[in-house]
């Protein structure tokens, strides 16, 4: 099965094993934004259990 292009552009691998990805909401309409918020924003996140199948399946990983 072949890797989906948009997904590899978006997730990475951490050394051990889990699916890093960028939080959403952090590229435009920022004025109105905390500085707090878009901080956080800028943090990468976790894939979460309930979507690890799936994203698995975009990267054709087992």
């Amino acid at each position: 099965m072949k890797t989906n292009p948009g997904a590899k552009k978006r997730f990475s691998l951490t050394g051990t094993g889990k699916i890093k990805r960028k939080h959403a909401f952090k590229s435009h309409i920022l004025t109105k934004k905390s500085t707090k918020r878009k901080r956080n924003l800028g943090y990468d996140g976790v894939v979460h259990k309930t979507d690890l199948k799936n994203v698995k399946l975009l990267l054709a990983m087992k």
